[in-house]
Formats: C-alpha cells, sequence, structure tokens
C-alpha cells in the first residue's frame, strides 16, 4: 500500500470517497507545494466536501501550476473550470474573463481538450442568451463530433443532452427526448463523472417539468438517486428537492413543498449551484400564491427572476389574484413575447393568458392564446398539458355562453387532473364545471361542484380559491334558494396565546403547527357531521345538527390537543363556545342573533376550555358533564346568558 498522499487521494476520487480525498490532499499541500494535477484533485475534494470557495482557490492554484510546469493545454483547461464555477455562481465578469483566457490559451493547440467544451459553451451561450435554439444545436453538434474523437464522455453526454433538451424546446419533442433518455441512461450506468451525471439529471428534470411530465420526472429522479447511493455523490439532494417540491405541489402538500424548495436554497449554493436556486424560488411563489400570502409570493418571484428563472405564469397569475387584471395581461404578453420560440415553456404562459384575458375581457386574446395552446400540446402529448388545454378551452367556451360544450371538456380536463392526484387543478376546473352548472339551469349539480371544491381549497390551505368557492356558493343560493329558518348548534373556535408560541418553536414549526390544526379541527367536524361556515381568522365557525354533536365534537377537539401537547411537548391552545338556537340560512351560511351569541360566548372562554349557553347542554344529559359558570352580559344583547363550562377530561367517549 502505497503512502503517497496524492496517490492515496487519487485512489479515494476514484472511488468517491470525498472526505478521504480532502484529508490526504490537505495534509499533503501544508506540507509543501503541489504539482497542478494533485491542486486540481484537490480542487474537486473541496467541491465534492460542500467547499465552493477553496474549490475556486484550488483550481486557480492549478493552472498557475499548470503554467509553470509547462502543461498548457491542462492551464487552458483549468481556466476553462474557472470560468465554469463562476457562472454557476452568476458572477459573470469573472466567467467571461476566465473564459477569454481558456480560449485564447485554446488558439495555440487545435487539438486540445478545451476546444469541445469551448464549442459547448458556446451552444450554452446562444440558448441562454439569445434563445437561438437552432444556432444552440449546430455547436452541440460540433462538440459531440470533437468530444467522440477524442473519447470525452462527459462532453458527449452533456452536447447530447442539450441537443435532445433545445430540440424539445422548438417543440420536436419526438427527437429530443429520446435522446434525453439515453443520456439519462448513460448517467445511471455509471459511465460520467458525478458533475457531468449531475448536468444532465437537472436538465432533464428541468424537460420534465416544462413537459409536465411527471412520470418520466419520477422514474429517472429515483434511478438517478440509487446511482448517487452507489457511488456516494452528495451534491443531488439540492437539484432532487426542487423536483418533490413540484410534485408536492401538485398534489396539494402546500407546506411540505415549501420546506423542500427552501431546504434546496439552502443547500445548492454549497456546490456553487446558486443559479439553481431560481426554481426552487419559483416553487416557493406559487406555494405562497395559493396560500394568500401575496407580498411573500411577489417576493420569491423577484428572487427566483433574480436568479434567472423567468418568474412568469406565477407572477402574472399573482396580479390576476390581486385584482391588478390590467397588470396581469402586461405581465403574461411580455413573458410570451420573451420566450418567442421555446415552444416548451410557452404552453404554461398561454394556459395563464387565457384566464387573465377573459378577466379582463378580451376575448380576442384568449381565443388566439387557446388555439396555440391547443396546437402546442398535440405536439407535447403529455397528460397535465392536455389537462391544462382542455380547462383553457372549456373556460373560453364557458365566456362565450356555450355552456352545454364546455362541459365535456371541463370533464376532460378534470378527469387529467385526478389521474396525476393533483386536487387542486381538480378544484380550480370544478369550479367551471360549476359555471357551467349554472348557466345551464342545474342549480343542484352547479352547488355540488363549487362545494366539493370549496372543501378541497379549504383542506389545503389553499385560502383565496376558498373565497371563490364560498362566493360562488353564496351567489347560488341567493339566486336559487330563499332564505330558510333552521335550528342549529354553533361552534366557534379560536387560537390564544399564540405570539408566545411562535417565539419558542419558530415561524416554520408554527406554520406546520397550524396546517396540523387545521386537518385535525377539519376532520373532527366532518366526522361529527358539522358544516364549515364563514371564516373567522386563526378559528373555525361550524353549525351542527344538534347540540349533543357539537358538545361531542368539541370535547374531541380538546383531546387531540392535549395529546398532541402529550407527544410533541407543544400545542395550540384552543378556545370553543357553544350555543343553539335558530338562524337563517342562506345557502351554506348561517346568520342572525342566536350564531353571534355563540360567538361572543367563545370570546369569553380561556385556552383550552369549552364554554357554552346552559340552554344548549340541558338535553344532552350526562354524557357531557359540566360546572355552572354563572350568568354573562354579551355585547349587543340586553339580556344575561347562564354559561357552564364543559369538563371535556371526564366526558364520555
Amino acid at each position: 500500500m502505497t503512502d503517497d498522499p496524492i496517490e492515496i487521494a487519487r485512489d479515494a476520487l476514484e472511488r468517491h470517497a470525498w472526505k478521504d480525498a480532502y484529508e490526504a490532499l490537505a495534509g499533503a499541500d501544508r506540507t509543501g507545494a503541489l504539482p497542478g494535477t494533485a491542486l486540481e484533485m484537490l480542487a474537486w475534494a473541496n467541491y465534492w466536501t460542500g467547499r465552493p470557495d477553496a474549490t475556486i482557490e484550488s483550481l486557480e492554484r492549478a493552472y498557475a501550476a499548470y503554467l509553470d510546469e509547462g502543461d498548457r493545454a491542462r492551464a487552458a483547461m483549468a481556466a476553462f473550470r474557472i470560468a465554469e464555477q463562476h457562472g454557476m455562481r452568476m458572477s459573470m465578469p469573472l466567467a467571461q474573463g476566465w473564459g477569454q483566457k481558456a480560449a485564447r490559451l485554446a488558439e495555440e493547440d487545435p487539438t486540445w481538450p478545451v476546444h469541445g467544451w469551448l464549442l459547448w459553451v458556446q451552444g450554452l451561450l446562444l440558448w441562454i442568451m439569445e434563445q437561438d435554439y437552432a444556432g444552440a444545436i449546430e455547436r452541440y453538434e460540433a462538440a459531440l463530433a470533437f468530444a467522440e474523437r477524442s473519447g470525452d464522455r462527459d462532453l458527449a453526454a452533456m452536447s447530447l443532452h442539450d441537443k435532445g433538451h433545445a430540440l424539445c424546446l422548438l417543440g420536436d419533442v419526438a427527437t429530443g427526448m429520446p435522446l434525453l433518455d439515453e443520456c439519462m441512461a448513460t448517467v445511471v450506468g455509471g459511465e460520467l463523472g458525478p458533475a457531468a451525471a449531475g448536468y444532465v439529471y437537472c436538465g432533464m428534470i428541468g424537460v420534465c417539468s416544462k413537459l409536465g411530465d411527471y412520470g418520466r420526472a419520477s422514474e429517472w429522479t429515483d434511478a438517478t438517486l440509487r446511482w448517487c447511493e452507489r457511488r456516494s455523490v452528495p451534491a443531488f439532494p439540492g437539484v432532487c428537492r426542487i423536483h418533490r417540491a413540484e410534485l408536492k405541489l401538485l398534489h396539494g402538500d402546500l407546506l411540505e413543498a415549501e420546506a423542500d424548495a427552501l431546504a434546496a436554497c439552502e443547500e445548492l449554493p454549497r456546490y456553487n449551484f446558486v443559479s439553481g436556486q431560481g426554481p426552487a424560488f419559483y416553487q416557493i411563489g406559487e406555494v405562497r400564491r395559493r396560500l394568500g400570502d401575496f407580498p411573500a409570493a411577489e417576493k420569491a418571484y423577484a428572487q427566483a427572476e433574480a436568479f434567472g428563472r423567468p418568474p412568469d405564469p406565477g407572477r402574472s397569475l399573482l396580479r390576476l389574484a390581486e385584482g391588478r387584471v390590467d397588470a396581469a395581461a402586461v405581465s403574461i404578453r411580455q413573458a410570451l413575447d420573451e420566450r418567442g420560440g421555446d415552444h416548451c415553456s410557452r404552453v404554461r404562459l398561454l394556459a395563464a393568458q387565457v384566464t387573465i384575458a377573459l378577466a379582463g375581457d378580451d376575448p380576442e386574446t384568449a381565443t388566439s392564446a387557446a388555439d396555440e395552446l391547443d396546437e402546442l400540446v398535440t405536439v407535447f402529448e403529455t397528460p397535465s398539458l392536455g389537462a391544462m388545454s382542455a380547462a383553457a378551452r372549456g373556460e373560453l367556451l364557458l365566456s362565450r355562453g356555450d355552456a352545454a360544450g364546455s362541459l365535456p371538456i371541463l370533464r376532460r380536463a378534470r378527469a387529467g387532473w385526478r389521474g396525476l392526484d393533483a386536487p387542486l387543478e381538480v378544484a380550480d376546473v370544478g369550479l367551471l364545471l360549476a359555471e357551467a352548472y349554472a348557466a345551464g339551469g342545474d342549480e343542484v349539480a352547479a352547488r355540488g361542484e363549487a362545494r366539493s371544491a370549496r372543501e378541497t381549497f379549504e383542506r389545503f390551505g389553499a385560502r383565496p380559491a376558498a373565497e371563490r368557492a364560498r362566493g360562488m356558493l353564496d351567489r347560488l343560493a341567493l339566486e336559487h334558494e330563499p332564505p330558510e329558518r333552521v335550528t342549529r348548534a354553533f361552534l366557534f373556535t379560536d387560537i390564544v396565546r399564540s405570539t408566545d408560541l411562535i417565539g419558542v418553536i419558530g415561524d416554520d414549526a408554527w406554520e406546520d403547527l397550524l396546517t396540523w390544526h387545521d386537518r385535525t379541527l377539519r376532520s373532527l367536524f366532518d366526522a361529527h357531521g358539522g358544516d364549515i361556515g364563514h371564516p373567522t381568522g386563526d378559528g373555525f365557525f361550524v353549525a351542527f345538527p344538534d347540540a349533543r354533536s357539537a358538545l361531542r365534537c368539541a370535547v374531541a377537539v380538546q383531546r387531540a390537543l392535549a395529546e398532541h401537547r402529550r407527544s410533541e411537548g407543544f400545542s395550540l391552545e384552543v378556545r370553543i363556545g357553544i350555543h343553539a338556537g335558530e338562524a337563517t340560512r342562506r345557502g351554506e351560511d348561517y346568520g342572525g342573533a342566536e350564531v353571534h351569541r355563540a360567538a361572543r360566548i367563545a370570546g369569553l372562554a380561556d385556552g383550552g376550555e369549552i364554554l357554552a349557553s346552559r340552554s344548549t347542554v340541558d338535553d344532552v344529559g350526562s354524557e357531557v358533564p359540566y360546572t355552572a359558570s354563572g350568568d354573562a352580559s354579551l355585547k349587543g344583547f340586553t339580556q344575561p346568558v347562564a354559561l357552564v363550562r364543559v369538563s371535556w377530561r371526564d366526558a364520555r367517549g
């Protein structure tokens, strides 16, 4: 066994034992000058152990050492790698300077390996800076030919991949996607170095994202992660997190999607992959827009743009949600103009433009966008884009007054999104179906669709969409259903002393806790026959068919919170007020003096308490024990109300 630290490091790098390689080379570097090859190895040991600044420093030292040694071919390649690292960090002047240095050295000999890489980066620049996809493909083909002559597998795979990617952007998916699949097979077959493998994988996921080809993306991600585990390659989790965030967003897991995207933003810079934060911030913007946190969404879209990821269609849809229809129309039009020949990216932009144009009473633009969208989708042939196109076409037909014609198309769109397990998109289409049914005179079906959509939006925390659904239900009730006097038991909940808990557990844990609270309470309300009424801030307003159901549910809520406190060490404190009486029901909501009385009773309760009017518990019997709390004066009511505190720890069940 050799005791030469350079040979030890070389063997460790081949085995992807990055830490061992770093320790061997760093130790040798402290005792004496290293040759250029060892300094280059030290650079990659630094890179794969998450030392981005040291990576560049080692490459710069390797460049200088190669020049001193007279190995100008390797010096040119080192200069190119330094430019590449600066480009990944979005330090463009430095990248340009080192790239020019590599090109100047390369003039000395046309056979040096750096020439192939310079051809490849020329293609990349034509793509990114000029959107000249045809010109980029020419450079990639030249780089590929050079790589095949020189035997450079990494260059060959990256050039072939980028050619396939560009073809997909041009709409030639039938030709481009097989090239991408071939390159990914090369990745998982272990034929490439880890940096090239990461580049190919990242690009593949990007194409799948644009095409909405989630099945292909998931399969290649699973295969790549298995390869990472076998090869001990640590740098891909950030990229994988972005993909997982997109999938979780698709499946409605909004806060989990945001957590993955935020983690990606922290991980990627460790490997100089600063530009990769753009897609991550875009996913954060999408989550926050859905949640209704519009200022935070705007900030995230701006951060995505700063890191090179165009912020649309998300930012245009945000402006629409804020009621800035004209600004949204200008924004989406500019985004489409900038994407030019990028057919892949235009699909989502066109779908957004249909919705925005219809909101702005611009049927001509909506029709043009829907027509182009239909044409592009026939080329790409992925389920998500097909569902997107069908929803846009159905919305357009509905705006023209053709409710009957829109129904089968909207049903097809919903079936497509259901097949992808995309509940929020299913609910979005459900609201369009509700409009179509209402326009056709089927008020029962319209209300059923709107109610289902509202429940989905509420379950996943998509507040703006839930408000739209509730507004539709209210409108349907006013148009088709006369007010009705009914007797119900009304329950109000409210979170108390939240500020202290946020200070202890932090913002992220607080958001997770709120999500748990909302889902748990909604599940209990549903299990006890409660109908959730209008929003009340941090709490709920729920109507139950009788007092027994309301009281049992209140007991179950407090026990669930107590159990969470025992198991997790902390939980929310929730106060609950209950009162039964007669109210006016208008569609999905209730109003009247007895509803207000229930709200006032809830306001008198402490955290962890259930406070009810004495009249509410009189008919329930001993299964819900309580203690008298005396009479209380309620704001807005002339007569005091006898109150009781429910002993929920001692209740049956």
